[in-house]
């Protein structure tokens, strides 16, 4: 279909870039993340989530391989002016462009069709890593996953062994490899919601990660203490990855609170780096309000 052709020329141009810098991200990868104009506008998520990439440590660069895919055509103009590599996922009959409440049905058609379209990506060969837009960026998580994961999968609680399927999983940030055995996984985990109606992709994954049906995959869980949100937040700031606005509900809260911890990494990041490990360092959020 032509929206294929255009997804195909998208992901190619954003995972070229890749192997002609001499980037440290493997080749046919991508950076993606999805937003609706309400998380759009200037002064909000999205902003906060590009400047993350631009503060960060060896960040910058990965805009490069970033791939916004947008809900709605103001989103998708918003994209177009700031950023290189946007992408307009069509979904007819549905209007995604205010601030999804928590479990509504419009937010679980949007959840749905976010593993719908992350499974068309493997489907085109690509590898991927897919983060909300709500989650910071302070350094360049490819040297730090798991080599022999197929699938790996950020956490809310995690509870001290990667391969450990207890873990309390978050699919606002995932990096999946392109091979059958993820194509049969996305394809089984987007087909498993017809058996939990009303429960969005997390809690189904939730439901079916113990499934004899994935044990060739080969998951691992990302450890909070490296890629942390607001639920675990990291403790160190000398080895932090991603922090994620998780555990907090309502956009003007996300903001206040991502503002906080971006503006806490500014400061740190000022220290020279031979100060750094001896620093004390507490994040100003999230706040008990968040949780």
């Amino acid at each position: 279909s032509d929206d294929d052709q255009e997804l195909i020329k998208v992901l190619r141009r954003a995972s070229t870039l890749t192997t002609s810098r001499g980037s440290s991200i493997p080749s046919k990868t991508v950076i993606l993340t999805t937003l609706n104009s309400a998380w759009a506008g200037p002064g909000s998520i999205l902003d906060l989530f590009l400047e993350s990439f631009r503060a960060g440590n060896g960040t910058q660069q990965l805009m490069d391989n970033l791939v916004i895919v947008s809900l709605d055509h103001k989103a998708h103009q918003r994209c177009r002016e700031i950023h290189r590599h946007c992408y307009a996922m069509a979904t007819p009959g549905v209007n995604f462009t205010g601030d999804a409440f928590f479990m509504t049905e419009e937010y679980l058609l949007m959840m749905w069709r976010r593993i719908d379209f992350l499974a068309s990506v493997l489907r085109h060969g690509f590898d991927f890593v897919f983060t909300d837009a709500d989650i910071l960026w302070f350094r360049n998580p490819f040297p730090h996953f798991h080599d022999d994961a197929d699938f790996q999968i950020a956490c809310d609680t995690y509870l001290g062994s990667a391969s450990d399927r207890h873990n309390i999983p978050n699919g606002g940030f995932v990096y999946a490899r392109s091979n059958h055995r993820t194509l049969h996984f996305y394809k089984y985990w987007y087909n498993s919601k017809d058996r939990f109606p009303g429960k969005h992709d997390q809690d189904v994954f939730n439901e079916i990660k113990f499934d004899p049906f994935l044990d060739g995959l080969r998951m691992r869980f990302l450890d909070t203490a490296y890629f942390g949100g607001f639920c675990q937040p990291v403790k160190d700031l000398n080895v932090a990855i991603t922090m994620h606005a998780n555990c907090c509900v309502g956009l003007q809260t996300k903001v206040h609170d991502l503002r906080n911890v971006l503006d806490d990494w500014k400061r740190f990041a000022k220290f020279p780096m031979e100060e750094r490990s001896g620093v004390s360092f507490d994040w100003r959020s999230p706040r008990v309000r968040c949780r």
